[in-house]
């Protein structure tokens, strides 16, 4: 039989919270889709399937980014141009594309979101391949599955658009690709899946060790890409599909990190937050993202009167233009600052705070071994 990877290495966080957040997440999607007849979605998401899967799964996980960024002092000093640069950009190029039209602003949003989720699970898949130390052709056979088991199905909706769900709104994907070029997209997507399998599989002939999580998360990737965007044809299916698998795993990230961060001390707001445990975390988090579905509700959309109440707020245009980019800018940050803060080689304490690097009990803020941080020249990674 094949062996498994010692589990410090076969699994990102230990097997049963890999096994919850990415295997987990992905069967409960599938359930609810297989379900829906019974719970009485016909098409369209219900009240119900919009707070439990919109709200307090993907808005509130762009809030947790706090954790990792604003509601830390030690953060905020060692990089301001960051955190006051990021959403000033965010702000400015998000006006800017809407004063050219709502449309153009939806469009650009839904592709920098586009962007964000595929690189997310490759982010997931980089970090399995760190922390076994895989060689370089099968870190970039693995970034390659993911990027197949994402960007084939997205390919393959540009091709046959318009679908009956939409990324934020309807009409914000580019149209006009031919469908043949969908059928290509497919077809090459699954050449290079049948690869990925085939040396999974040859591993296991062979005896070699197994990243039991790793090709758990490929799957459910593949799962939930393909299942949400080519068979299934529904919003509720979209987005249960779509939301869930990249919600999840964040919310265990961060809630992994910020009880390691609470561990060294001058966490400021947030060790307070953290006092109640994994609840409080959720709640907190919940309560943003419905105070800011509210003033979506109010000022823009004007669709769950039954939660919020009716709207009387009436803007015009050039004043569209500046209320929505500023309701829309958790989630562009959020996008922004991802693509900076998880970069072991940019800070050292990130592994040790997460769990996947020992820790020196002389400076908890730093892996065991590692010189002081004024004598340490780290080169940046792209994982």
């Amino acid at each position: 039989m094949a062996r498994l990877l010692a589990p410090s290495q076969g699994w990102l966080f230990s097997p049963g919270v890999d096994l919850f957040v990415f295997a987990g997440s992905a069967l409960v999607s599938v359930a609810f889709v297989l379900a829906a007849p019974w719970l009485g979605v016909a098409g369209e998401s219900p009240l119900w399937a919009w707070l439990l899967f919109v709200v307090c799964v993907d808005v509130a996980h762009v809030w947790s980014t706090l954790f990792r960024t604003y509601l830390d002092p030690e953060e905020l000093r060692d990089r301001p141009g960051l955190y006051l640069g990021a959403p000033l950009a965010a702000y400015g190029a998000g006006v800017l594309a809407h004063l050219v039209s709502p449309g153009t602003f939806w469009t650009l949003f839904a592709y920098v979101a586009l962007s964000h989720f595929v690189r997310q699970q490759y982010g997931w898949v980089a970090l399995y391949d760190r922390k076994a130390r895989v060689s370089p052709w099968e870190r970039r056979l693995d970034a390659a599955a993911v990027y197949a088991a994402t960007l084939g199905p997205v390919v393959w909706w540009h091709a046959n658009l318009p679908r009956s769900f939409s990324w934020f709104v309807p009409g914000d994907f580019l149209a006009g690709l031919p469908s043949w070029m969908g059928t290509v997209a497919l077809a090459l997507h699954a050449g290079v899946l049948v690869t990925w399998a085939g040396f999974q599989a040859l591993r296991v002939v062979r005896g070699e060790g197994v990243q039991v999580g790793k090709v758990l998360l490929v799957v459910a990737t593949w799962v939930t890409w393909f299942g949400g965007i080519v068979v299934a044809n529904d919003d509720f299916s979209f987005t249960v599909m779509n939301v869930v698998l990249h919600g999840v795993p964040y919310f265990a990230l961060l809630f992994r990190y910020a009880r390691g961060r609470l561990a060294e001390g001058g966490y400021g707001a947030a060790a307070a937050l953290l006092r109640a445990g994994l609840p409080g975390f959720l709640l907190f988090l919940v309560a943003l993202a419905l105070a800011e579905e509210f003033l979506w509700d109010q000022a823009v959309w004007r669709e769950h009167a039954s939660l919020f109440g009716a709207s009387r707020v009436t803007l015009p245009p050039d004043v569209l233009a500046l209320v929505v980019p500023l309701l829309a800018l958790p989630q562009a940050t959020h996008y922004v600052l991802d693509a900076f803060v998880w970069k072991p080689g940019r800070q050292p304490a990130l592994l040790s705070r997460l769990g996947w690097a020992p820790v020196d009990i002389r400076h908890p803020g730093r892996p065991l071994g590692a010189p002081h941080v004024s004598t340490m020249v780290i080169p940046a990674r792209n994982d």
